[in-house]
């Protein structure tokens, strides 16, 4: 039977959990276990690479330069969906005066400026989109490479993926979700004496849910402005277009949250690494004569 709550390891307890989502998980090997930060330094040498993928390392990297980039994209993005649905909603009015009134011409200077208007503000939707689609791949796939530093067993995709998984038609509607979620568990801080930890994931089931809604409102809308030929046809359409751009909107506000919640955990996490690693760097040269 598989666990009630993440649906992906085997129920191991009574109430239907598996070892992870019920914090009973079994040690490392050899009694290890992640000191608290500012506990007496590990024995031994450093850690090596960790297996998981090309260009995977011991040291996580950092998203946090990345992350601001995103996030001030995302912030574009919302300016240029408010834009946009201004420009919508302003057309859309015109041509339900046509609709009204058949003897307005909507061919005219008016309705030239309004179309010209909505035709720059598409552009400038597009361009914000493409842009801020870009940098977060990157640093998605940056906090991919940092979740197999931290927790390679809990990941159910390779590295790859979180790139990859975007372009795959159909699978892009759940292979990012899938590599997202492992990102989320690997990126928990442990409990300051090792044990393990899970975090709520509503900013991470919201952020996607709200992804999957606007990419299907968006595809539908579009598609119906580009059926509509009657003037009441061409307003409705531009209602439904300016309704997903709305929700293109949330949807950005989510990716927002996403973001940082998952760089607040994983610079968390990566202080709590270093406190308990630094020190034993540092003890053969204090040894030192």
């Amino acid at each position: 039977m598989l666990c009630t709550r993440c649906r992906i390891r085997t129920a191991v307890t009574d109430d239907g959990l598996c070892t992870f989502c019920s914090g009973t998980r079994p040690p490392p090997p050899g009694g290890a276990k992640v000191p608290a930060p500012g506990a007496a330094p590990l024995s031994g040498p450093v850690p090596g690479p960790v297996p998981g993928g090309r260009g995977t390392g011991a040291w996580p990297r950092s998203p946090v330069g990345l992350s601001r980039a995103v996030v001030a994209l995302l912030g574009c993005v919302i300016a240029s969906d408010l834009f946009v649905i201004g420009a919508g909603l302003h057309l859309r009015g015109l041509w339900e005066g046509v609709a009204a009134d058949e003897s307005l011409d909507v061919y005219t200077d008016p309705g030239l400026r309004a179309q010209e208007l909505y035709d720059l503000a598409g552009t400038v939707q597009t361009a914000a989109f493409l842009a801020t689609g870009v940098l977060f791949v990157i640093w998605f796939h940056r906090t991919r490479r940092n979740a197999e530093v931290f927790e390679s067993g809990v990941q159910r995709m390779g590295p790859g993926w979180a790139v990859g998984g975007w372009f795959v038609p159909v699978a892009n509607l759940w292979f990012p979700y899938r590599v997202a979620s492992g990102i989320w568990e690997a990126s928990v801080p442990p409990h300051p004496d090792g044990g393990w930890r899970t975090a709520p994931r509503t900013v991470l089931n919201l952020w996607w849910g709200g992804w999957i809604v606007s990419v299907l409102a968006s595809r539908i809308a579009v598609s119906q402005w580009n059926r509509a030929r009657e003037p009441e046809q061409i307003a409705d359409a531009a209602a439904l277009v300016a309704a997903a751009d709305a929700l293109d909107l949330v949807a950005a506000v989510l990716a927002v949250l996403f973001v940082r919640a998952v760089t607040g955990m994983q610079g968390e996490r990566a202080a709590m690494r270093q406190a308990a690693t630094a020190p034993g760097r540092a003890a053969p040269e204090s040894a030192a004569p």
